[in-house]
């Protein structure tokens, strides 16, 4: 018997099957045996059927991307095979329902994978239902890497202990059988062992509910959002918590109201979110200027999915960085920030609020489908470590100091002392219209000069603290990998596989803040360097147009993917190779 310190799994049928429910339960039983995991699920944009995909990364190491070879492809519909068979690597196990499926054995041959039958469906309608197929696929694959079903049964007990005692037990005998089948049936020769590892105290979450948390530890107290692919669990998940954290989560009926609500909200002192996709983004843009003009602290969060128009909503893709840098018309700060996976979430989604209050303007959080839906495992957050700062919000005792209130003063930094409604001494007007320091509206050439100019250097004073990009790898290397966002999971985990010769001629930078650009810093990066490699999940090289844009540098070689599927790791490895 062979051992593997990973896996990659993917189970696939029709909607309805139960993919994504197998899928979650069969990576907390790895998280809880101290593996780390991955997962990404692929599903049409149907409001019902179609074909869906669960793939599952399971390694001894943090993973953060997904292969698209995989070791066990679990069929539950004959569509599977025709559409998944040649994901799987070479000696492969194809687990399949032999009830409903038929697999040729010179396709299997061809393919360079083994195919174990096992009649799911009667095994599940003689466990109490047929439905139950997924959880005996569960047990079967248990036995083929070597595994107990000790924590697989506390598992299952705890996902359908909310439908009783008999549902509970009969997923449990479909789980044993499933297991005791492959046991009986077929030899070692296809089965692997996965080692024992010493349990971590991981959680297995998304980015999307990362960022919630963040947002919560941040101090959030309105969220408010119109459900869209793939940013709808943001909403789903606070509003699920909200009574317990005291958070008003609001669902309206379109963005427009959306943004606008959480802009009354965050005028009043609330710290405010928002959450869509591109496209909602878009029907929110004026209200965009609005925020910037008015200096309201409002957190926008775009979950960027593959466009344009409804383009293929429920698929990956990094299209808006562009949209995001000039949204709205005329000229006016805001700040753009991209996590690239669960952790820098939770982080980012807490310091955008404060950067948001800090400077008083539109924060912008760009993620994407594959983290925001993909769950993996990290460290229990450490929420007393995460600091509130509400910048120069007074207080009614500083009021009361004040001969005048100007709410929009011109000072060296671009940040205006602020006042919120009700506040004695604090009067001030909020209108969409210039205005001079107490917010009347004023045309005059000099005060729209001074009001540009003070709201323009609140960028410039951010510059001076914004946090550095990061790099990883060797920092002296020549050979740069220039990224941001999501591509994080797939270069890390493709560069720690490189050979050691190839690693140690490369360094990675990841750009978190990308506006304002961190000009000075990449600069020096990129001229320090003989070879840069962009990497980018978009057609136009977005990215790579704000570096020339910003430092006069053109990076001539780049891998692009548009296809609305992410990187995979092969794809970066075989690109680092030749770099």
């Amino acid at each position: 018997m062979k051992t593997k310190n990973n896996l990659s799994w993917k189970i696939a049928g029709e909607a309805g099957f139960g993919i994504k429910s197998a899928g979650m339960m069969f990576g907390k039983i790895f998280m809880r045996t101290g593996y780390e995991i991955f997962d990404y699920t692929e599903y049409p944009s149907l409001v019902r059927g179609g074909h869906n995909v669960f793939q599952l990364m399971v390694d001894v190491r943090p993973v953060n991307s997904v292969t698209k070879n995989v070791d066990v492809l679990v069929a539950l519909n004959q569509n599977t095979i025709t559409e998944n068979l040649s994901d799987l690597c070479k000696d492969g196990v194809l687990v399949y329902d032999s009830d409903v499926i038929k697999v040729s054995a010179p396709k299997l041959k061809q393919n360079h994978v083994h195919g174990i039958g096992i009649p799911l469906s009667t095994i599940a309608k003689d466990a109490g239902g047929e439905l139950m197929r997924n959880v005996v696929a569960i047990g079967a694959t248990l036995a083929l890497v070597g595994q107990s079903l000790t924590v697989a049964n506390k598992v299952i007990r705890e996902t359908f202990k909310h439908k009783g005692v008999k549902v509970v037990n009969n997923n449990i005998k479909a789980l044993k059988a499933g297991f005791e089948y492959v046991k009986q049936n077929y030899k070692e020769d296809f089965i692997c062992e996965l080692p024992n590892l010493d349990k971590k105290d991981n959680i297995l979450i998304s980015a999307n509910e990362s960022l919630a948390l963040g947002a919560l530890a941040g101090g959030l107290n309105f969220y408010v959002a119109y459900p869209m692919t793939p940013s709808s669990s943001i909403l789903h998940y606070l509003a699920k918590v909200a009574q317990k954290t005291g958070t008003v989560v609001k669902h309206a009926e379109d963005e427009i109201a959306v943004v606008n609500m959480a802009l009354g909200a965050a005028h009043a002192g609330a710290r405010a979110m928002v959450g869509t996709s591109g496209g909602g983004l878009a029907l929110m843009s004026e209200a965009l200027g609005l925020v910037s003009l008015t200096e309201t602290p409002l957190v926008m969060v775009n979950v960027q999915r593959a466009g344009p128009a409804t383009g293929i909503p429920t698929w990956t893709e990094q299209g808006d960085l562009q949209f995001m840098l000039h949204a709205a018309p005329g000229d006016f700060p805001r700040m753009v920030i991209a996590p690239g996976d669960a952790q820098e979430a939770f982080d980012l989604g807490a310091e955008a609020l404060n950067l948001a209050e800090t400077y008083q303007l539109p924060v912008i959080i760009l993620s994407d489908k594959l983290i925001a839906e993909g769950n993996t495992t990290v460290k229990r957050f450490k929420t007393n470590k995460v600091k509130i700062n509400r910048g120069k919000l007074l207080t009614q005792a500083q009021l009361n100091k004040m001969k005048k209130y100007l709410r929009y003063k011109v000072t060296e930094d671009g940040v205006s002392p602020r006042s919120l409604p009700g506040m004695k001494k604090g009067l001030f007007i909020a209108n969409s219209d210039e205005h001079n320091e107490y917010g009347f509206s004023w045309e005059s050439s000099e005060n729209r000069i001074k009001q540009v100019d003070k709201r323009n250097r609140k960028l410039e004073t951010f510059a001076k603290v914004m946090p550095d990009p990061l790099v990883y790898g060797n920092p002296k290397a020549k050979k740069t990998v220039v990224f941001w966002g999501s591509n994080k999971g797939a270069i890390l985990d493709s560069y720690v596989q490189l050979p050691e010769n190839i690693k140690k001629k490369i360094r990675v930078m990841q750009l978190q803040y990308l506006w304002p650009f961190p000009k000075k810093f990449v600069s020096r990066i990129l001229q320090g360097s003989k070879d840069v490699l962009l990497v980018e999940n978009n057609s136009n090289s977005q990215l790579g147009n704000l570096i020339a844009q910003e430092t006069g540098i053109q990076i001539k070689k780049k891998l692009l993917k548009y296809d609305g599927r992410p990187f995979y790791r092969e794809e970066i490895i075989s690109a680092l190779k030749k770099f």
